[in-house]
Formats: structure tokens, sequence, C-alpha cells
């Protein structure tokens, strides 16, 4: 079903008993014993608020310090960058060498939905870490181009399973409704990332010339074993999906399961990985609708988390003030992040917040790429990362909001994030150091994507998705779920 915009229930659901999260008629044959059918409406809904907490309080907080970890050693080579490692080799193989993480990253993105659910996520999730977590300290053994450029490749192919993983897991754990604010609160840690890491750089940076090394070498090696410990641990505080979680009782189990099929998700039950879901993600317009979407998000938020500290040590500033100053911009992002991902929430209206959002980042771009003004161009940066941070988790919930069943969501995250995550190619290779300190090309480059792929794939989106809504509540899609069973309504995912 496709759920954007105007997400009220279609005329299929009204006629199967689904509005507002209630279960009536929904495969009862399906579902587990309700634990909680002896109790009033009141009783109900307190239990499922202590459960809501319960979930938050075991996924959000240990997923988001991951990402956190994740964003924070994929992007500290820009904070590595302004203390010396630019110093090994050219402006054109450092370039090459951001290029080749997002190239193997990529490629790699639409398969990891499946083998997250194939493997667990308590197995899947800290191996890739713990490989990742490796690379980043090889990282800061490196002499030259060569070293670097097979550690970024590597580096890409580990860190290819935990954003879409983390994302497509979530949405199999939280009603449509809810996702949003999750997703939002996860990827703050992005945002957060990029401030702390600024903060984290700058100190260690300080500890040039120890064991022999520079100070951007020890920010690889120490955010690294970092990392490595944080992977270890992560086997005992990362779950796997709803039938299967350790941490849950069998009460807890069922109250999980049936508020899922409450809200027509497939993701509620076991499904086995079959072909026709790979295709049928491929052929669903939506699939690429939202790649296009997300890569007009993502490339520039690579741009920006890159190139920061180059843009601001562009306008004036030394290595550790340059760090220093990306801070701030990225703490307005994480509070802007939350905020949108809580009112797309409430309003379900993740179209019109992408819109609205979008026009901050363009608004920042455009100060960068018009004013000569050192102060002008910083509070630019400020609008830049304000405009494109919410719309990350924004667009990702959306998404979700708007494919069913377990494989093909997982294919179609997959999909969406992968092709913004090629783009990152391009925000690797567009600030040009020739063109200190006012990277016309970079910033340039960056306002056509978010006016062209975010703000316009968004208007595009939101429109068709009303229109298709349109339709199912006025009746015109009732013949495909005509003469059916109800287990091949449940096939149809969200073409039923």
């Amino acid at each position: 079903m496709s759920r954007g915009d105007d997400e009220s229930p279609s005329s299929e659901e009204k006629k199967l008993g689904v509005e507002n999260g209630r279960l009536e008629n929904v495969a009862l044959d399906d579902l587990p014993p309700d634990p909680d059918a002896h109790l009033s409406e009141a009783e109900k809904a307190a239990i499922d608020k202590k459960l809501l907490r319960r979930l938050d309080i075991r996924l959000i907080p240990w997923l988001s310090f991951l990402y956190l970890i994740s964003f924070l050693d994929r992007t500290n080579i820009g904070n590595a960058k302004v203390e010396g490692l630019s110093n090994l080799m050219t402006p054109g193989q450092y370039n090459a060498a951001l290029s080749l993480f997002f190239v193997s990253y990529s490629l790699l993105e639409p398969l990891t939905n499946v083998l997250l659910k194939r493997l667990r996520p308590s197995i899947f999730i800290p191996a890739i870490m713990l490989v990742w977590g490796i690379v980043m300290v090889t990282m800061g053994l490196i002499h030259d181009f060569s070293g670097l450029a097979a550690a970024r490749w590597f580096l890409g192919v580990a860190e290819a399973g935990l954003f879409p993983g983390v994302n497509y897991y979530l949405s199999c754990w939280y009603r449509r409704s809810e996702f949003g604010l999750r997703a939002a609160v996860f990827f703050s840690a992005a945002a957060l990332a990029g401030s702390f890491g600024g903060l984290l750089a700058a100190a260690i940076s300080l500890m040039d010339g120890i064991g022999g090394k520079p100070g951007w070498a020890w920010i690889f090696i120490l955010e690294g074993l970092a990392t490595v410990i944080i992977a270890i641990v992560s086997y005992w505080m990362v779950f796997d999906f709803p039938d299967e979680a350790r941490f849950l009782s069998n009460d807890d189990r069922a109250r999980v399961i049936r508020r899922l099929k409450a809200d027509r998700q497939s993701s509620a039950e076991h499904e086995d990985f079959k072909m026709k879901y790979f295709w049928a993600s491929v052929m669903d317009w939506k699939t690429w609708a939202f790649a296009i979407i997300y890569m007009g998000a993502d490339m520039p938020l690579y741009a920006f988390s890159l190139f920061l500290p180059t843009i601001i040590a562009g306008l004036g500033y030394d290595g550790i003030t340059a760090n220093l100053l990306s801070v701030p911009p990225y703490a307005a992002a994480a509070v802007l992040t939350v905020a949108v991902g809580w009112y797309a929430d409430r309003t379900k209206r993740r179209g019109l917040s992408n819109i609205a959002t979008s026009f901050l980042g363009i608004a920042g771009f455009g100060m960068l790429l018009g004013s000569k003004h050192p102060g002008v161009q910083y509070a630019g940066t400020f609008l830049g990362a304000i405009g494109i941070y919410p719309c990350i988790p924004n667009t990702i919930a959306w998404a979700s909001n708007n494919v069913e069943g377990v494989y093909k969501r997982g294919v179609t995250l997959g999909f969406a994030i992968g092709w913004g995550n090629l783009n990152g190619v391009v925000s690797s290779n567009i600030y040009l150091t020739r063109q200190k300190p006012r990277y016309y090309a970079g910033h340039g480059v960056v306002l056509g994507y978010l006016a062209v792929a975010l703000l316009g794939g968004s208007i595009v989106t939101h429109l068709l998705l009303r229109a298709e809504n349109s339709k199912r509540r006025s009746g015109k899609r009732d013949n495909w779920i005509e003469g059916k069973s109800e287990e091949e309504i449940e096939m149809l995912g969200d073409q039923r």
C-alpha cells in the first residue's frame, strides 16, 4: 500500500477492519494469542505504552551509538586531511581514495539486508563492525596513496551493512507512525558524530609525534581500536528480530507481533526469501523515486561532512580551529533532525517535510556560493547542515512506510541507500583545491542536487502518492483484492 502523505486508511483497509492500529479480521488464525484479551482498552493502552518505552530503551540508544561510531569512522578522514594526511598524496589521489569507499559501499548495500535477515542482527552487525574497526587501525599505518586507497575500499565493504540494515531492522519493530522519529533519533547520531568528531580530532591531533606517528595517524588508530572494542560488546547489545529477540517475554513477543499486524506489516512474521520479492522491488516505481530523493540528500550530506573542515579552513582558520568550528553546525542539524522526525510522525506529512527542509539547504549553499564574506559563508554552513541532515531519515521512513513485505522492503531500502551512497563518488571530486576558498564547483553541484533531486523528487513523489491514495480511498483499486483469500491479500504487500 502506498502510505506516504495523507496516510488515512484506504478503502480496502476499512473493508478489512484495520484502522487506527486496531485488530479486526486481520488473519487472526496467524496471530499469537492475545495476552491482554481480558483487560480493558485503557489497561491495554497503558501496557502498549510501557512496551513501546521498553523497545525504545533496548533498541535505540545502542544502535544510535553504533551509527555515531560508523559515521565518525567514515568521515574522520576530513579531519585527518587538515591535520596533514593530504601531504602524503596529490589532491587528485586524495579524492580518488574518498571515491573508492563509496564504490564498494554502494555495490554491497542492496545485498546486506538479505544477509542481515539470514545471519541475524546479533551476528551480522558485530561482525561487520569488527572488520571495519581493524581496517580503521590499518589506515593509521599507511605511508602513501595505495595504502589509503586499499583501506578505504575495504572500509566501504565492511560499513555497507550498518545504515540500511538498522533502518530495515527498526522498521520491523515499530509501526509506521512510530518509525520516523526513531529513524531520526538514530540518524541524528551522524550529526553528533560530525560535532563530536571535530572535538575528538582536535584533541587526538595533539598526540602528533608520539610513537613516531603524526597526529592524523593517531586519529585513525585510536578510533579504530575503540570500534573493535564496541564491536565485541555489541554481540550482547544487539538483539534479533521480534520473533527471536531474547529480551522479550512470550507475552511481550505476542504484543509486538500483534501490534505490527494491526499496522498491516508483514514484518511481523517470518518470511522466506524468494527472488520474486527482489523483482517486486526492482519493478516498483517507488523504489526508484525514493532512490532519486535519497540521492538528492545523500550526496550533499557526504560533500558537507567530508569537506566542512576544509571549507572552514579555506576561510582562513588553522586545522584545530577549523575542526572546532565544524562542531556547531552539526549540533544544530542533530536538533532539527529529531524535530522533523517527530513532526512527520505526528502529521504523516513526510513529503512536505522534505520539501520544506530542502529549502533551508538550498539557501545555505546559495550563501556559500554567492558570498565572499566569511561570516555569511559560515552561517551558510548552518543552513546547509539543517537542510540536509533531517531529509535522510525522513526519506528512509517515507520509503519504509510505502513498501511492504519483509524482503521487498529490505531490497528497496538497499537500492535507495546504495544509489544515494554511490553518488558519494561525486561528493569526493567536486571540492577542488585550486578553487579554494570559494569552491564554486562543489557548492554549485550540491545546490543542483538539492534543488533537482531532493526538492524536485520529493514534490513529484508526494503528488504521485497523493493521487494513488485518492484512487484507493475512492475504491478504484478494490478489484486488486476481490476474490482473494486473506493469505493472497497479505502476499500482495503494498499492492493490496
